[in-house]
């Protein structure tokens, strides 16, 4: 019996790599220009016609290619950029692969010019299919030109799926702007046939932005806020739009050492700084561009290059949430709270030690309290309530505390009376100022106290959510949590598909206080819970997870630890309808404030809200 494996042909061999590398035109956009700028240029021409079905054409000034390696760059993995493994673990250029050019001549015809500096004639080379048809001595100018036309010509399947012209060229010039957005050292030429489309001078980053996104009407230059923080571990810079300019379809850019990226975990660290500022169907803009050690991360993913692996994914996205929320607060884009200071202790910033003396306390040696003769002092206690009958004006039975009641129209001595035969929750807020340390519980769901500008409203429930929340996830990544065993141990069956998905989550389940022990096949048993969990809801609260973790498709750990975290937190939160006491909702208020983030819930609802003083002087008239 003859061998059956065998070595493919390099041209099928090229034509298999090629539909991962080019899927369409503007793969062969992005792999040309990306060349360009490795090769050093400092001007890029681009020429496209039908889409680039037809042609794409793309010129550049950089260091051209002697007539060897013009020869051998349209080879499998022959590149430039790398020389052995390690060097993948610190690339600062575009292109590593030595798979593009080799890709592109597979499915189209091609032919390049290119000349260095220092040679007083180039060479052209024609490739069609993998096959060199021509190579030549030709005068031309320093740098390289690429002509790709007819793509995909010798594979008719795939020319047939392309799009429309229009959807096409909007592919394309996707590509373009993530290009030229990180290059603004680099002027480009944009035509579409003979129409020019673009002429980007070289420029800094705000005006490229402007250039290419903004118009003779709108200047985005306008709408853009800056961000800016560097570290040991990341530098940051680039800007976020303002919220008012908010829109569902914005510019969403990443860029990391020059390469444009697509990082749905860094784009939740910026979307969660507009909740509550944009409304729930916009999106804001943003230009972000990132500058690590390229040791710590990974760009050789995908063909595409676009998917990238951060070693400190985490710590990069804190850092990065921290700085978008920095710059919205910085111009007072984001809710702050300004709590009443008055009869606050102003606490000293130079304190001077030197004459510090420790208190002394006096006493009378000689008092002796069980001494018959002394006396206790006299005093006439029925003035407390001199005038009590006389002045009131205002019967108990009379009051409906669920109005406003101003200190303007009600006196003291009566607020006074009505304190004492009321009950203690309506004892909130009657007298203003005097009272401002008290808290309101209102219809067993908001928590009313005063603040310098006016009300402070709290729903009771939204701020112990944000408060169990922080807790549970420190609890996550600390593994501190407490548990508490179940007398009668809970089972719960899962299949195959659900399965999978609890054991992403299992270690972290762990960390919180849960305890599990697996039965045969796909039976879980449960024996212990969090501290604060209630056993009877238990297994559909485990189950909403794992199809929390389906829905949002959730693939890194900081992900998963939120969605378990905000499950706990709702679950044993305070229920709206508890009564509280003084002691109770002075304590939530603390902790909230005490919060990373005392706005808004995990899932983007508001926590609390503010009345100011005039507002609430304008409902009385």
């Amino acid at each position: 019996m003859s061998d059956i494996i065998h070595l493919l042909p390099d041209s099928v061999a090229n034509q298999i790599a090629a539909g991962e590398v080019i899927q369409r035109p503007a793969s062969v956009l992005k792999e040309l220009v990306e060349n360009a700028i490795d090769a050093g240029a400092s001007f890029i021409q681009i020429v496209i016609k039908d889409a680039g079905r037809t042609l794409i054409q793309v010129s550049d000034n950089g260091k051209g290619m002697s007539e060897t390696d013009a020869r051998m760059a349209f080879e499998r993995h022959a590149t430039s950029k790398i020389r052995e493994a390690s060097d993948l673990f610190a690339l600062r250029t575009m292109g590593f692969r030595g798979e593009a050019l080799a890709s592109i001549a597979a499915v189209a015809q091609v032919e390049m010019r290119t000349r260095r500096q220092e040679d007083e004639l180039g060479v052209a080379i024609e490739i069609a299919g993998t096959r060199v048809f021509k190579q030549e001595t030709v005068q031309c100018e320093t740098g390289t030109t690429f002509y790709v036309k007819n793509l995909f010509f010798n594979v008719p399947a795939r020319r047939r799926f392309l799009k429309s012209d229009n959807v096409e060229k909007s592919h394309i010039l996707t590509e373009f702007y993530r290009i030229v957005l990180v290059n603004p050292e680099i002027e480009f030429s944009f035509y579409d046939g003979e129409d020019e489309l673009y002429r980007l001078p070289i420029s800094n980053l705000k005006m490229r932005i402007d250039a290419v996104f903004g118009s003779s009407k709108k200047k985005i230059q306008q709408q853009l806020l800056n961000v800016e923080t560097a570290n040991g571990l990341v530098s940051i810079i680039g800007f976020i739009g303002k919220p008012e300019f908010a829109q569902k379809s914005a510019q969403q850019y990443f860029f990391v050492n020059g390469r444009y990226m697509r990082h749905p975990y860094f784009h939740k660290a910026v979307t969660l700084a507009y909740n509550q500022l944009i409304q729930t169907s916009d999106n804001p803009s943003y230009f972000i561009y990132f500058e690590v050690d390229p040791q710590s991360i990974d760009i050789n993913i995908h063909p595409t290059k676009t998917e990238i692996k951060f070693e400190n994914e985490q710590a990069v996205w804190s850092i990065l949430s921290a700085t978008v929320k920095e710059a919205l607060g910085k111009f007072n884009v984001a809710p702050s709270i300004d709590f009443d200071r008055e009869g606050a202790i102003e606490m000293p910033l130079n304190v001077n030690l030197d004459n510090v003396k420790p208190p002394q306390t006096n006493f009378n040696p000689d008092y002796n309290p069980f001494n018959s003769s002394y006396k206790r002092p006299s005093f006439d206690w029925e003035k407390l309530y001199g005038g009590f009958e006389k002045d009131a004006k205002v019967s108990p039975a009379n009051v409906n505390f669920d109005t406003e009641i101003t200190q303007k129209n009600v006196d003291t001595s009566t607020v006074e009376q009505l304190l004492i035969e009321s009950e203690p929750e309506q004892h909130k807020m009657l007298l203003g100022d005097e009272f401002h340390s008290t808290n309101f519980q209102f219809k067993s769901r908001f928590i009313i106290t005063s603040i310098k500008s006016g009300m402070l409203i709290i729903d009771q429930h939204r701020a112990h959510v944000r408060i169990l929340f922080e807790s549970y996830l420190k609890d996550i990544e600390h593994h501190t949590a407490h548990s508490q065993q179940l007398l009668f141990p809970e089972e719960m069956e899962l299949n195959e598909h659900d399965l999978m998905h609890f054991q992403t989550i299992e270690e972290a389940l762990k960390s919180v206080g849960f305890n599990f022990l697996h039965n045969e096949k796909n039976w879980i048993q449960i024996n212990g819970i969090p501290a604060l969990l209630n056993a009877s809801g238990i297994i559909s609260l485990l189950r909403e997870m794992i199809e929390s973790i389906q829905k949002t498709g959730s693939d890194t750990l900081q992900n998963l630890y939120e969605i378990i975290a905000l499950s706990l937190a709702v679950s044993t939160a305070i229920k709206t309808g508890k009564q509280l006491s003084q002691e109770e909702m002075s304590d939530l208020i603390d902790r909230l404030f005490a919060c990373e983030n005392s706005n808004f819930t995990p899932d983007g609802k508001s926590i609390h809200t503010t009345i100011s003083h005039s507002e609430l002087l304008s409902k009385f008239g």
